[in-house]
């Protein structure tokens, strides 16, 4: 396997999000459209996420994954 064989392999192209105990980890977004402390907005390549709920945060932020804690009431996929 080449160098570059193994930095296509560990560095992941596809969207992927999971949620457990009220933290949402998002990897592979596109943008960050709108954040507050009761919904956050984030693009991906095929769609849009909404994250409702109270004091929301973001605890984690790099250019391609972010992690959302707080009261998370709901997640919708447009």
């Amino acid at each position: 396997m080449s160098l570059k064989d193994l930095r296509t392999f560990i560095l992941e192209d596809d969207f992927k999000i999971t949620y457990l105990n009220n933290k949402i980890d998002i990897i592979n977004y596109v943008k960050i459209e709108h954040f507050s402390s009761d919904k956050i907005i984030i693009n991906y390549n095929k769609g849009t996420i909404y994250v409702i709920g109270n004091y929301l945060y973001v605890s984690k932020l790099m250019n391609d994954e972010l992690l959302i804690e707080g009261k998370i009431e709901r997640i919708e996929f447009r």
